[in-house]
């Protein structure tokens, strides 16, 4: 098993209201030359978790980070102007939080978002801040 230091939050940038898949990330990480979806985990629009790559496996989702981190991607991002924007539904805030919650108590390590580790607006709210009282609970467990 790899040593995880780090949960990296993405958004899939998708147009409002789409609901990709992780298939469809598949398809379109493949298509730039992956060997399969970056992800480890996409959470669609419905709340629905689906798999993407092994925990095992090294990821393919934030520069430099990949080695020791678990990438999870909600499907969003755009407003219906086509805007960058925090569009996550309800379902997709409650299961990133259960999804968010089991991988830091499993791992012992912090949630970051994408635009911590690049210039990119990814995700498009700060999960840093929104998820740092996961990590700060399981502290001295």
């Amino acid at each position: 098993m790899r040593w995880i230091n780090k949960i990296i939050v993405h958004c899939s940038d998708s147009p409002y209201k789409r609901d990709d898949s992780a298939a469809d990330i598949d398809a379109w990480h493949r298509q730039r030359g992956f060997r399969k979806i970056g992800y480890h985990y996409v959470v669609r629009l419905d709340g629905r978790i689906e798999k993407g790559r092994e925990e095992w496996e090294v990821g393919a989702h934030c520069k430099s980070q990949n080695l020791h981190s678990i990438g999870v991607c909600y499907i969003g991002g755009r407003d219906p102007e086509g805007k960058i924007a925090d569009t996550r539904t309800e379902a997709q805030k409650e299961s990133l939080y259960a999804l968010l919650s089991s991988l830091v108590e499993k791992y012992h390590c912090p949630v970051f978002g994408h635009r911590d580790f690049s210039k990119k607006p990814c995700p498009c709210f700060d999960a840093k801040t929104e998820y740092a009282e996961l990590y700060e609970s399981m502290k001295g467990k």
